[in-house]
């Protein structure tokens, strides 16, 4: 069902209004010359409190609008935006993308997505929850967050604050296939970083909670007594000899993981050869009991889209199926340059969530790793997207026997992800869910782990 009426009377303008500009855009650029059009039409904002030591430190405000006009003439594209709403800006952007376009060369991929695949008919999928939030009461969670932090162990000494954030956003896209539809959408987070210190040891650690609903976050307090709690734990870390061993990669970061898997099968790296996962539809790239769902129609989900960002339809896919890969992301630009069929992928993917027949609770895969690492906070950037090379640096807790031993830092994590994927042993029931990939913890069998 299309819902072009909701709104919030906070934002500087309502989804009709939103709806007209883009009205006016489209006959614009039709009377400017151009052949075909798509604009994207968008309002809202945000507020953002954050104490540290029980202080406010800062208060912040946005109010953020935009519009962005795409037009082709024939097969040459033109793109312009602007912040200025006025009929005039609106002339004078929809002017400079027909200018673009009739000095951009031909590219014979270019133009809008096919009628047939566009998203006239959609699911209301629950993603706008406004949060009535002060800044008096932001400021009281955040402390709240950060004093539960502090209480939960006496080494905790000091505080790179807690947070309080909510944004709120709507957007119209329409096109001149006769496309027009848009939604709102909310986004809140609590966070917090505290420092722990014994002796001449200091250790940081965080933890937060994201949502479209704020009644689904973390309770402050708790994000608090975690971070204190993970803080304090990573004291006396030590480094460790080199070696290969398994390593289990614990849940907020574990969908890292996923993120290097769909930026390798993602139409831009595949059309430009830049991929490790070349022509990889029906290989077996990971262990045969792995399953990736792509699922966007999830409610409230943080990366749920009832179309793309061309007006594509997005629907529920099996990505990989036994360790089976059965499909690409792809947008209509990059489909039509590897001579595929869009996916409704244009703008990314929409809440990949990673499965396995070998589920286990955190507890059982250590009790499963038996003695490895368990790998807390990734460091750097060091993953080769063409070759699969993989190498960061890391920190976390060295398991014996089942058991949590000691907590490690200064080491560097190695393998390569076509290696990863297909060693990947079991897979945690702890989904922590952070953004459009959601994973449980993740145990590899084997990977190379320089120290000492």
């Amino acid at each position: 069902m299309n819902d072009l009426t909701v709104s919030d009377n906070r934002f500087s303008y309502s989804l009709n209004t939103l709806e007209q500009i883009a009205r006016d855009i489209l006959t614009e650029a039709k009377q400017g010359g151009a052949t075909a059009c798509e604009t994207n039409v968008t309002d809202g904002f945000g507020q953002t409190v954050t104490i540290r030591q029980n202080a406010v430190e800062t208060i912040e405000y946005n109010r953020d609008k935009g519009l962005s006009v795409t037009v082709y003439i024939g097969q040459k594209r033109g793109n312009a935006s602007t912040s200025d709403f006025s009929p005039k800006a609106i002339r004078d952007t929809v002017a400079a993308a027909l200018s673009i376009a009739r000095y951009t060369a031909e590219d014979d991929c270019a133009g809008l997505a096919e009628k047939a695949q566009l998203a006239h008919h959609y699911p209301q999928l629950d993603l706008y929850f406004p949060w009535q939030l002060s800044v008096e009461q932001a400021i009281e969670l955040a402390k709240d967050c950060e004093q539960a932090g502090f209480a939960a162990d006496a080494r905790i000494t000091n505080s790179e604050g807690a947070t309080v954030s909510t944004s709120q956003s709507q957007f119209i896209y329409a096109n001149s296939l006769g496309f027009m539809g848009g939604y709102p959408v909310s986004q809140h987070s609590v966070s917090c970083a505290l420092i722990a210190e014994q002796n001449d040891s200091k250790q940081r650690d965080y933890w937060y909670s994201v949502a479209r609903d704020a009644a689904d976050l973390e309770s402050a307090k708790e994000i608090g007594r975690k971070t204190g709690m993970r803080s304090a734990a990573r004291l006396g870390a030590r480094k460790i000899a080199t070696c290969e061993v398994p390593v289990l990669f614990e849940a907020p970061i574990a969908s890292s993981l996923i993120g290097h898997f769909a930026a390798a099968i993602s139409g831009g790296s595949l059309y430009r050869k830049s991929s490790f996962l070349l022509n990889s539809i029906g290989q077996q790239v990971f262990a045969p009991h792995v399953q990736i769902l792509e699922s966007p129609h999830l409610h409230k989900g943080l990366g749920s889209s009832a179309f793309d960002e061309d007006g594509v339809a997005t629907v529920e896919r099996k990505i990989v199926e036994n360790g089976i890969v059965q499909g690409y992301f792809l947008s209509s630009y990059s489909a039509r340059k590897l001579k595929m069929t869009t996916t409704g992928n244009a703008g990314g993917t929409h809440n990949l969530m990673i499965q396995s027949t070998n589920t286990l609770d955190i507890a059982g895969l250590l009790e499963k790793m038996q003695t490895g690492l368990l790998v807390t906070e990734l460091l750097g950037h060091g993953v080769n997207g063409v070759t699969g090379d993989y190498s960061r640096g890391a920190s976390g807790f060295w398991v014996e026997k089942g058991r949590i031993a000691y907590p490690v830092e200064e080491i560097t994590i190695a393998g390569n992800l076509k290696d990863i994927y297909r060693g990947i042993v079991a897979i945690g029931n702890d989904v922590v869910v952070r953004g459009s990939k959601q994973s449980g913890s993740i145990l590899i069998d084997r990977m190379t782990i320089a120290g000492n």
